[in-house]
């Protein structure tokens, strides 16, 4: 079997609102789905991370710069064209969009080995340790009006998402720190007495403003405190760590086991977030874990994208070994964006329905079984929504 094509397809629709975060506001979703074609028929589906313009231009680097070199080459063999490609790439991309594209690659790949030898992919990397996983759902996305309005607004959803079965929330933050600490405030009061929130600043404190809006998370009680500061300020990471009793949590902007080593052995992180669909796909994810946890840091995955990076972590979640283990092991749960997102509702040919399961099953998620993601994307969807 060879690879005979590699072919991005990126999608995008306008959002019936405006949603935003401590960095912009944005008003379309957009996801990067890769396809690979093998001469014998089978196709293997994977995802980039990076959403707008990001997308098109890794759709360049998919489709103009990895194709070529793996083009002839027998799809099983993962490990060794991920290091053809990392090699050859190397000098102009070690992190960030060339990891973000060989990412959807590697991806699809391991969906092909998974239709070939007849088993899922959470089979292939070792078996599943749990057959479900819970799921937090996060929401409570930044709007332009006032403070006052994002905390009632911000109590009333916290309580929301928790009523639909997720067992933990989680929100944004990014209004600065004083009117930050009143919106965690106003989640605190929705989630008392349901479950845990946890709160995402997507690197926008310096130090010491993190500390101040940590040092009020303390007193809430939040189970942690995601991306406080700049993802490259590994001092600071250590600083919160030692400093505040909350969970630091981070990682999603990291790319490949040699960035997650500086991380893991500045012992910044409570809790470790890689992002499968852009640190350099699964062959790469297994390596991180293994750092994770060679490490004593419990991971629990960034999931950001459409149904096809949603089952992903599915399968990488079941196949994830508890830490540190025992009766009642510490569990990782599956992320899950509560905004609206017709690229994970409707994408497939049969839906995954995490709401549906969340609310049937008590906030847990069933692990695909069927060989390789066992998903496929419909095409009359791709169709509809391709923009590149």
């Amino acid at each position: 079997m060879r690879i005979t094509r590699v072919q991005s397809h990126v999608l995008q629709y306008d959002l019936p609102e405006e949603l935003g975060y401590s960095q912009q506001y944005y008003a379309r979703r957009t996801a990067h789905l890769v396809e690979v074609s093998t001469d014998e028929g089978i196709t293997g589906w994977g995802e980039c991370f990076g959403p707008g313009p990001i997308a098109v231009a890794n759709k360049g680097i998919v489709e103009g710069v990895i194709q070529p070199m793996v083009i002839g080459l027998d799809p099983l063999h993962r490990d060794a064209i991920w290091h053809k490609v990392y090699n050859l790439m190397r000098d102009h991309g070690q992190k960030g969009m060339p990891m973000q594209a060989l990412s959807g690659v590697d991806i699809a790949l391991w969906d092909i080995a998974g239709q070939i030898m007849g088993q899922p992919i959470h089979a292939l990397v070792g078996g599943a340790h749990r057959d479900s996983v819970p799921a937090y759902g996060y929401g409570m996305m930044l709007k332009r009006e006032s403070v006052a309005d994002h905390v009632a607004r911000f109590q009333d959803e916290a309580a929301a998402i928790l009523d639909m079965g997720f067992t933990a929330t989680k929100m944004k933050t990014g209004l600065g720190p004083e009117a930050d600490v009143k919106l965690c405030a106003a989640v605190a009061r929705g989630v008392e007495g349901k479950g845990r929130f946890m709160v995402d600043a997507n690197h926008c404190y310096t130090t010491s403003d993190a500390f101040y809006v940590g040092r009020a998370l303390d007193e809430m009680g939040a189970y942690w405190f995601e991306e406080p500061v700049a993802p490259e300020d590994l001092d600071g990471y250590r600083e919160l760590r030692s400093g505040l009793k909350v969970n630091i949590s981070g990682g999603e902007a990291e790319f490949g086991r040699w960035g997650w080593r500086q991380i893991l052995e500045n012992r910044g992180l409570d809790i470790a977030q890689p992002e499968v669909c852009a640190l350099g796909g699964i062959t790469e994810y297994q390596r991180v874990l293994a750092l994770c946890h060679a490490h004593f840091t419990p991971v629990i995955n960034h999931v950001w994208g459409s149904a096809i990076a949603v089952t992903t972590n599915l399968h990488l979640l079941a196949a994830m070994p508890p830490l540190p283990g025992g009766l009642h092991p510490w569990e990782p749960m599956l992320e899950f964006d509560t905004t609206h997102n017709s690229f994970r509702d409707e994408l497939l040919t049969e839906p995954l329905d995490i709401q549906g399961q969340v609310a049937r099953k008590q906030g847990r998620v069933a692990i695909p079984q069927k060989p390789g993601l066992g998903v496929v994307p419909d095409p009359e969807v791709i169709a509809r929504f391709k923009v590149a």
